[in-house]
């Protein structure tokens, strides 16, 4: 049994750090994409000149794109990186507190995973839906952006596994307890 438990440790080490890797991704996504539109906003797309090529006409002619679908695909970009930050985050709390309780079997800690999976699933619809009206915005507001294409909603079935193993948590903790009260 201590063996398993370990192992349940180690992947919770491993939870974390990957959700605190995605987490600065997820900031460096943010800044890019925050970054890309001030810069096409303010004009740095074509006054950059390097040989006398311009950064939109590289983005026109070498990636078969408009700046109307690039000022679409980085707000989408911004709107997505901002839902995974967010979930990245509480994951890697999740993690935290299952490290320091030293077991997933406390009722803290099968909420804590609900929670994780509930946001889990609302973040992946709320996010797509929110990413889909931006860019429907985007593509009203601007000439030639494409049809957007939708969002990834794979978190959805994370979530529904976060939820399903968190009655399992839960029912394995009462089950601990009633053990430990007749005992």
């Amino acid at each position: 049994m201590e063996k398993t438990l370990k192992t349940i440790q180690t992947l919770s080490k491993v939870g974390k750090i990957l959700s605190k890797i995605v987490f600065i991704f997820s900031i460096i996504g943010i800044v890019g994409c925050l970054a890309g539109i001030i810069c096409l906003a303010a004009g740095l797309d074509g006054s950059v000149k390097i040989d006398g090529v311009t950064i939109h006409s590289i983005i026109e002619k070498e990636t078969d794109t408009t700046v109307g679908n690039l000022y679409a695909s980085l707000a989408v970009g911004l709107v997505l990186s901002v839902c995974e930050c967010i979930l990245a985050r509480f994951a890697e709390l999740y993690f935290k507190h299952e490290l320091k309780a030293g077991t997933p079997f406390t009722l803290d800690g099968a909420a804590e995973l609900k929670r994780l999976g509930i946001l889990s699933i609302s973040l992946a619809l709320g996010g797509s839906v929110l990413a889909a009206i931006v860019h429907t915005v985007m593509e009203h507001a601007m000439e030639g952006v494409e049809k957007f294409k939708g969002g990834d909603v794979g978190s959805i079935s994370l979530g529904i596994m976060f939820l399903v193993m968190s009655l399992v948590l839960r029912y394995g903790t009462e089950r601990i307890e009633k053990t430990n009260r007749q005992e």
